[in-house]
């Protein structure tokens, strides 16, 4: 909620009884900081907090963000109002966080929305959510998503598609809610959230913040614990945030990013709390790359991201066109090496092992394990399984995956030298806006995937990279701008971003 609306309730707040005026507040208020800030001058207390959440998850459960919600949801949330009475309070209390269906979460089903993962109860906390938790979140729940992350709609999901929040009520058409984080991005937009973890491995956060309106953070590689994210590629996945603001994004950030002992490829680089209240776009060198200005984009996406650039010029920002030539490889290089990796992480789910096992008769061991691979896995996942398993085959290791290697580093050094000369970098989050579910049922894989062209690049890179809504040029559907900055930039970036979509959605 914005000041002028917050002060045109003060007068009438005053005149309500306690428990009216806690209720009205909560009401009011639409953004993690705002709820935080109230919770600790006591206005409202955790378990309305909470209790709001869900409700709001059963008042919209048709968008089906959710495929688990803790039954122990308000018994956190009762703890947490102990502790803020005693002033114990720790930078998340009381907060309803929404953790992605790849992350465990003890004692809770993570299924990776697959039914190889159907009944699989994780044992322990992934890194990042033992770090939510101990800063006082409470988690809410699992949201939907596409299947072990492989996808752009959240269509590929055991429980059915996540539909975009943005979409009326039935019988009216369903959009794209974006993916894989899908259920992630739609539970924030939907307010039945104040923040949720997602995973990015090509763009998998900051292409469903931007078809929701919301913001999505993919912090640098190795900047953020994979410690029990369900690996779908290794050397690409990354736990993300998505919020409604900047201010969230970031207060969720600094409780989960370091160093963890439990993953060897998190780097031992201290983190230092996000300022965002310097004016950091004064001076600040944008770089805009031709190579994304791709020949069929669509003239509102053109226009969005024209607008961008002027708002941050006007800002006093200093805007150099870039020339990043090996970017237009990267959707190439990436459906080569992601489905290779995941061919190699999943090959782990035999139904002997793990994951779901066949109760039909076989005469084989090798034909025990297809029939299970067959009937846990959906056509997404073995469509990649099988491209992965083609390109690490010794006919064609070397023409493929060999030179996708190749390309990838070329894409870093690309990167490498715009930053040279300049601070960030700013692009469309998306070609277009998000699509009509009914649409992306009956794409081919090929369009789906061309979806991910504008964030890809980054995530090869291993770069930070943030997408922010503008609300100015789709009169139905947000639509989204990404700023990339150089690894291990997250503070300056997310000041950046802070700056930037402030002036994006309020003029300023």
């Amino acid at each position: 909620i914005n000041a002028e609306v917050h002060g045109k309730h003060r007068r009438k707040m005053s005149l309500l009884r306690p428990h009216q005026h806690r209720r009205h507040c909560l009401r009011l208020m639409s953004t993690l900081t705002e709820v935080r800030d109230a919770l600790r001058e006591g206005q409202i207390s955790a378990t309305q907090v909470v209790q709001r959440s869900l409700d709001e998850i059963k008042r919209k459960a048709h968008l089906n963000a959710f495929v688990h919600v803790c039954e122990n949801a308000l018994e956190q949330a009762a703890r947490s109002d102990v502790r803020l009475q005693s002033k114990t309070n720790r930078p998340l209390e009381g907060i309803p966080i929404a953790v992605k269906d790849n992350f465990c979460v003890k004692d809770t089903p993570t299924t990776a929305a697959s039914d190889m993962l159907a009944n699989f109860i994780a044992p322990y906390d992934a890194t990042v959510v033992s770090r939510l938790s101990n800063a006082g979140a409470v988690i809410l729940g699992k949201t939907n998503m596409d299947e072990f992350g492989m996808g752009s709609h959240s269509i590929h999901s055991r429980v059915g598609p996540v539909t975009n929040p943005f979409t009326e009520a039935p019988p009216s058409p369903r959009y794209s809610a974006g993916g894989s984080s899908g259920g992630s991005a739609c539970a924030v937009a939907a307010g039945m959230c104040l923040g949720a973890l997602g995973s990015d491995t090509g763009g998998s956060v900051r292409q469903p913040a931007a078809y929701t309106g919301t913001v999505g953070l993919k912090p640098s590689y190795g900047r953020v614990s994979r410690h029990g994210l369900l690996a779908y590629a290794s050397s690409l996945d990354c736990p993300g945030v998505i919020g409604n603001t900047v201010q969230d994004v970031a207060a969720i950030y600094d409780v989960i990013a370091g160093v963890d002992q439990m993953d060897s490829t998190s780097l031992p680089v201290p983190v230092h709390p996000t300022d965002l209240q310097s004016d950091i776009l004064k001076g600040l060198r944008v770089g805009v790359p031709k190579e994304y200005n791709l020949e069929d984009l669509p003239d509102e996406i053109v226009d969005l991201w024209q607008f961008g650039i002027e708002q941050l010029s006007l800002a006093g920002a200093e805007v150099v066109y870039v020339s990043l030539p090996t970017t237009v490889t990267a959707l190439a290089t990436y459906y080569i090496l992601a489905p290779a990796e995941a061919a190699s992480n999943l090959s782990r789910y035999d139904g002997l092992r793990f994951g779901h096992r066949t109760k039909r008769d076989a005469v084989s061991l090798h034909e025990a394990i297809s029939m299970s691979r067959g009937e846990g896995f959906g056509s997404e996942v073995l469509r990649r399984i099988l491209v992965g398993n083609f390109v690490l085959s010794r006919s064609a290791v070397d023409a493929y995956f060999k030179q996708a290697q190749k390309v990838r580093r070329l894409v870093c050094d690309d990167f490498s030298r715009a930053f040279q000369t300049v601070d960030v970098l700013i692009t469309p989050t998306t070609p277009s806006a998000a699509p009509l579910l009914a649409d992306c049922e009956r794409m081919q894989p090929l369009q789906e995937y061309i979806g991910d062209v504008m964030t890809v690049p980054a995530s090869l890179a291993g770069l930070p990279a943030i997408s922010l809504p503008c609300n100015r040029f789709s009169s139905d559907l947000p639509l989204g701008l990404q700023l990339i900055g150089p690894h291990l930039s997250e503070s300056k970036l997310l000041a950046a971003a802070h700056g930037f979509f402030q002036r994006l959605n309020n003029g300023q």
